[in-house]
């Protein structure tokens, strides 16, 4: 079993300080982040997240129909996106249509990698 111990001769403080500087500086970004990257973290919430970022916002019916599941399962997964942060509703007459919050739009897109592959899934589709 190998050691966990550091053997560096010299620490440089400098660096150590600047990067706990950064660190704190960004935290909340960070905090943000992390709380993101977790609600993605389920199979059901990352599909949701999906047809959002391609149709812009849907209604939790037209999610159960895609996603072949209950309207009240769906329902409990938006609501963990919107008490979040990550997505936000619309009401028109009786319907609610949901959609990636304008904060969030950019980072959804980076963690579903959404920007490289919008012309491949566009080209399959024609």
């Amino acid at each position: 079993m190998e050691s966990s111990t550091c053997i560096r001769a010299l620490a440089d403080t400098k660096q150590i300080e600047h990067c706990k500087t950064m660190l704190n500086k960004i935290s909340p970004e960070l905090s943000l982040l992390a709380a993101i990257v977790n609600l993605t973290g389920n199979e059901t919430r990352l599909k949701i997240l999906y047809l959002l970022q391609l149709e812009k916002r849907l209604c939790v019916c037209d999610m159960s129909d895609i996603l072949e599941m209950t309207v009240p399962a769906i329902s409990q997964q938006l609501r963990k996106l919107k008490d979040g942060g990550v997505i936000k509703s619309k009401r028109e007459g009786t319907v609610i249509y949901y959609s990636i919050d304008d904060k969030h739009k950019k980072l959804v897109g980076d963690i579903l990698g959404y920007s490289n592959t919008k012309m491949e899934i566009k080209d399959e589709i024609k």
